[in-house]
């Protein structure tokens, strides 16, 4: 079941969310139902087969996150209620919409993969960007919701990398609603606690195996693994890692020169805006080491 938890999750939530929207013509609001219940399932799989049972434990962060994950899967629907009015205004439409509604949904997905990893790749780079994507780097435990907590700024300038270029040829509101449910059900993928052991696919789609690599507390070398569905860009980029014998604990997590980093949601919101005391990064452990 480790094996296939993985797979199974992403391909069953969103070929569920692909049938209702694509083919029944279902109402796209129903996919927060469908969320609320990959939500559920995603906290049941990490108490079933836990990477680290402590990270399963409250650490007084619970109501924050949730907090995170209704304000931006609430601004993710608002966005997705303003498609019609941006395809009135945009005067040409060379979205395919005449290819199959499941081949238009992937197409959106290894799109907006690029644009989001882009942005993210230049959220380590850059300082600005870099203090709005700290936010999400504060965790200290790696579980699902992990994956929908960011500040509200940084989910923007993802979108705007990712999805509004696609908006901007066409993208139907259909396959945008399917689109933005695909990246939660993967970002709860990416974050989970669930051991999974994907194998082969492990090695293809960014899931928290590798995913778990890029929240390490040691300075840069947390730079890596920056794709949100598929590893391709940053095989392509040279920031793939992984150290498959390195087990990590919650004292590999979080932001090492920051470790007060404010943790309450309000305090999130404004901690891009104020001077944060900084500090040493800590050394990297010798098992987190590249080698060659």
């Amino acid at each position: 079941m480790l094996r296939l938890y993985a797979p199974l999750f992403l391909l069953g939530f969103v070929a569920a969310a692909i049938t209702w929207v694509g083919h029944s013509h279902g109402d796209p609001l129903w996919l927060l139902a469908l969320l609320a219940v990959a939500i559920a399932v995603s906290f049941a799989a990490e108490r079933l087969w836990p990477y680290d049972p402590a990270f399963n434990h409250d650490q007084g962060d619970r109501l924050r996150d949730v907090l995170h994950a209704l304000v931006n899967e609430s601004l993710n629907l608002l966005s997705i209620a303003t498609v019609p009015m941006l395809a009135a205004i945009v005067p040409w439409h060379v979205w395919p919409t005449q290819w199959p509604f499941a081949l238009q949904v992937l197409v959106a997905i290894i799109a907006a993969d690029l644009g989001i990893t882009l942005v993210h790749y230049a959220s380590h780079r850059i300082g600005w960007l870099w203090r709005l994507h700290a936010v999400h780097h504060s965790v200290t435990r790696m579980y699902g919701f992990n994956g929908l907590m960011k500040h509200p700024l940084h989910q923007a300038a993802e979108a705007v990398g990712g999805v509004l270029p696609l908006l901007l040829l066409g993208m139907p509101m259909p396959v945008a609603a399917v689109l933005a449910f695909a990246i939660a059900i993967q970002l709860l993928l990416q974050h989970s606690n669930v051991d999974m052991r994907p194998g082969v696919l492990g090695r293809v789609m960014a899931w928290a195996p590798l995913h778990r690599f890029h929240h390490i507390r040691y300075g840069t070398a947390g730079d890596v693994n920056f794709g949100l569905f598929f590893t391709v860009w940053d095989h392509l980029l040279g920031t793939a890692f992984d150290a498959p014998g390195y087990r990590l604990r919650q004292r590999d997590l979080g932001i090492g020169s920051q470790p007060y980093y404010p943790q309450a949601y309000s305090a999130q919101l404004l901690a891009p805006f104020r001077a944060l005391p900084h500090g040493e990064v800590p050394e990297l452990p010798e098992g987190l080491r590249r080698r060659g």
